[in-house]
């Protein structure tokens, strides 16, 4: 397939939240690869939603007041490294979401190292594509926005090395007040023993504005986090 062909699969024209999907990643299919070891393209299991269901859906989410109800008025952030978020999204799929890359990493430049490995997020989409292709997702399907917690990665060993790193702004994901109006009142982060710096930043309007934010590393079960203390940008 061609990067235009797979970006369609990832963001089918008419679909609600996909003006959020960044072609950015999407970029690198059809170049030239470098390796960087081999992808996963297995979905991984969602363990704290797998456990609710073998608990006959008692408290999905079983503390802070969030139960099985207030997963249709969820959005997700998925950010965990590369490869793996892209398979995370696929999976929440089965749960009644949509996944939205919103990867916004280049690539190196020729001959130099790289602080992140953009490249393997865009392989991991275009290969995770068929998959995806084969699913149907409901119109009025909850966003799943995924990132690259690697974004953040920022150490320099030499100066060959360059630095690609980058950050999510409130400009890449929806306001709160467009969630609000969409139905959606919480959102769940998952991945990292907290809440990245730069997501945080970003909730901490939502949650100004009423919408409650949670948080699990993606097997304990999620519990309501603070961070309404409007931090300033760096």
């Amino acid at each position: 397939m061609t990067a235009k062909e797979v970006y369609k699969i990832w963001a089918p024209t008419g679909k609600k939240w996909v003006e959020w999907v960044r072609p950015v990643p999407f970029m690198v299919i059809g170049q030239p690869q470098k390796s960087y070891g081999l992808i996963n393209q297995a979905k991984p299991s969602i363990q704290f939603l797998e456990q609710a269901e073998n608990d006959e859906l008692n408290a999905v989410l079983g503390i802070n007041g969030w139960e099985k109800e207030c997963l249709e008025q969820t959005a997700i952030i998925v950010d965990m490294s590369g490869d793996q978020s892209v398979s995370y999204g696929v999976a929440l799929t089965k749960y009644g979401f949509r996944p939205i890359p919103v990867y916004n990493g280049t690539l190196e430049q020729p001959g130099s190292r790289a602080t992140v490995d953009n490249q393997s997020v865009g392989r991991t989409l275009e290969l995770m594509a068929k998959e995806l292709q084969k699913i149907d997702i409901a119109n009025n399907a909850r966003p799943a926005f995924l990132l690259d917690r690697n974004r953040l990665n920022r150490y320099k060993l030499e100066d060959s090395v360059y630095d690609n790193s980058w950050d999510v702004y409130p400009q890449d994901l929806p306001s709160p007040d467009y969630l609000l109006e969409n139905g959606i009142e919480s959102i769940l982060v998952i991945g990292g023993e907290k809440i990245s710096r730069d997501v945080k930043k970003i909730l901490a309007t939502h949650q100004k504005k009423g919408l409650k934010i949670f948080h699990t590393d993606g097997y304990e079960k999620p519990r309501m986090q603070l961070v309404c203390k409007m931090p300033s940008w760096d």
